[in-house]
């Protein structure tokens, strides 16, 4: 596979990943500013989910306040914003129609619908009664997207790539939720394990799909801890990081068979997986969760960054 084929591949399910990733961000940080008392603490939640996805800079030299429309139509549909929901799901189908020979016609009508359909959406300020609905659209666009690339796309070196875009996101994406918001609900790392809001931990796993899973292994508790344990740890939800670091191996290992042998992305991502197995929450909190999460992070980048390094991505 051509460098600049793999490389389109990999990018358009990675787009397409943090479009949907961005989607629930906004939706917990609208959630919880709902909770908050006051104009100062909404602003801080709003400005959490800027930080989070790494806009608060670019977001700051244009804008003074953290208003919350101000906030989620730039993280939406702002032209100027490259890393809006809108530019990335166009940037997504960029690289989908450069790669359009690799893909199911399944995929790519998926793909182009899903631009089509936001264009239109995004195309007038959203608002707060209607933010809900637009967040919903982006997320079922998503799944309509990843169902098309599940039920039609051969398990060869396109898929591999493809799927190794979208897991090296997510588990970026779930590592900067956690590490943000986290100490953001906990006062003190004294009360990890208390009874705290339980509205408010709710809507932290719902930015992650992972409400009604958390529930169902552990009864409805609420546990600071447990739910990071799950979030880093539980590698049967699709969004832990031990789950997103395991479909990368699996995805690299099945790039290996194909082209005769290991790069050192293989090694790293070996090294990553290991840590992930070896350790449990109570070490990991000895270390400290915050530089855990960082340690995580860079790691991701520096395996993504030697992915396209070894495989000879073009731009």
């Amino acid at each position: 596979m051509l460098g600049r084929s793999a490389n389109g591949v990999f990018w358009m399910a990675r787009y397409l990943e943090r479009a949907e990733n961005t989607a629930r961000l906004i939706d917990v940080g609208f959630h919880l500013a709902l909770t908050r008392g006051d104009r100062s603490s909404q602003e801080e939640e709003w400005k959490s989910v800027l930080t989070t996805t790494g806009q608060l800079e670019d977001y700051s030299e244009k804008h003074t306040e953290f208003f919350g429309p101000q906030v989620f139509n730039y993280l939406l549909r702002d032209r100027d914003n490259p890393a809006s929901v809108l530019q990335m799901i166009e940037f997504a189908r960029t690289n989908a129609r450069m790669v359009r020979t690799s893909i199911t016609d399944e995929v790519w009508e998926a793909i182009n619908e899903t631009w089509m359909t936001l264009r239109d959406v995004l195309s007038r300020p959203v608002r707060e009664t209607n933010l809900g609905d637009v967040l919903s659209t982006i997320r079922s666009q998503a799944t309509l997207v990843r169902g098309a690339m599940e039920g039609s796309m051969l398990r060869n070196d396109v898929f591999n790539f493809a799927r190794i875009g979208t897991f090296i996101e997510r588990a970026d994406s779930t590592a900067r939720i956690l590490d943000v918001k986290y100490y953001v609900l906990l006062p003190s790392v004294a009360w990890v394990g208390s009874s705290l809001d339980n509205v408010q931990w709710d809507t932290l796993l719902r930015s992650v799909a992972g409400d009604r899973a958390y529930s169902w292994l552990n009864a409805g508790t609420m546990d600071p801890r447990e739910i990071a344990r799950f979030l880093i740890l539980d590698g049967r939800f699709p969004r832990s990081l031990a789950f997103c670091y395991d479909k990368v191996r699996s995805n690299m290992a099945g790039i290996a068979m194909q082209y005769g042998g290991e790069t050192e992305a293989h090694e790293l991502l070996r090294d990553a997986g290991a840590q992930l197995h070896q350790l449990d929450i109570e070490q990991i909190f000895d270390r400290g969760l915050h530089e855990f999460l960082q340690d995580v992070i860079a790691k991701t980048n520096r395996i993504g960054a030697c992915i396209a390094a070894e495989y000879r991505f073009i731009e």
